[in-house]
Formats: structure tokens, C-alpha cells, sequence
């Protein structure tokens, strides 16, 4: 059977000395440790959350910067093209209208070498009816 003495005592204060001893060596430099590696873990990921957070944010200005700059454009080229097609108008409005006095000018420049050459001929047709009925009767007239 199992006697009862004082080394049970002496066994019980040696159990509770080597908890003592363990968990002063051992265990709290493990836990101190543990509880390092958990702080720095989570100031990484709030680290990586916060830099997400920033990416999205950056990410959305970016967007918005270039939808922005498209929409900008948009209307540049709109203002553009707008500008450009009245502009285009007015050339060929102008280029008609020059068109159309050089027509007229054309015009009246052979009506009026229409009219010389007529005035001439009428003065020489006398002089060739008399040569060509001469020819023909042999005679003059």
C-alpha cells in the first residue's frame, strides 16, 4: 500500500517549484513571444488593410480621373468639330461665291469676244460675198 509521508510534501512544494521554474524559463518568454508575433501580425494586416483602403481609393480617383478626362475631351472635340463644320461653311460659301463671279466674269468675257468676233465678221461678209459671187459668176458685181 501507499504510505502517506512527509515526502509527499516535499514532492507536492517540488511540483509546484518546477511549475514556478518552467513558467518563469519556459512559458513566459513563449507567451511574451507569442504575444509579439500576434501584435506584429496584426499591425500587418492592418498595414495590408489600410493599404488596400488606399489602392481602392487611388484606384477610384484614377477612374474617376479618366472618365473626367474622356468626358473633357468629349466635348473638346465636339466644341471641334462644331467649329471645324462652320468654319468649313464659311470656306465654301467663300469658294462658291469666288466660283461664281468667275462664271459671270467668264460669261460676260466671251459674250463680249462673241460680239467682236460678230462685229468683224458682219464688217467682212460684204467682202467675201463680192469674192465668193465673183468667183462663182466669174465676174465682178
Amino acid at each position: 500500500m501507499i504510505q502517506v509521508d512527509g515526502s509527499v510534501v516535499i514532492q507536492i512544494v517540488n511540483f509546484i517549484f518546477l511549475i514556478w521554474a518552467l513558467n518563469f524559463v519556459l512559458y513566459k518568454p513563449i507567451r511574451s513571444m507569442l504575444l509579439q508575433r500576434k501584435g506584429k501580425i496584426e499591425g500587418f494586416e492592418e498595414g495590408i488593410d489600410r493599404f488596400n483602403r488606399d489602392a481602392m481609393e487611388r484606384r477610384d480617383a484614377y477612374m474617376s480621373g479618366i472618365k473626367e478626362a474622356r468626358e473633357k475631351g468629349l466635348k473638346e472635340r465636339d466644341i471641334l468639330v462644331s467649329a471645324a463644320a462652320e468654319e468649313e461653311k464659311t470656306i465654301i460659301g467663300e469658294i462658291n461665291a469666288k466660283a461664281l463671279a468667275d462664271l459671270a466674269k467668264v460669261r460676260g468675257d466671251i459674250l463680249q469676244e462673241v460680239e467682236g468676233v460678230t462685229d468683224t465678221l458682219q464688217k467682212e461678209v460684204d467682202v467675201f460675198a463680192k469674192a465668193i459671187s465673183k468667183k462663182i459668176l466669174g465676174r465682178a458685181v
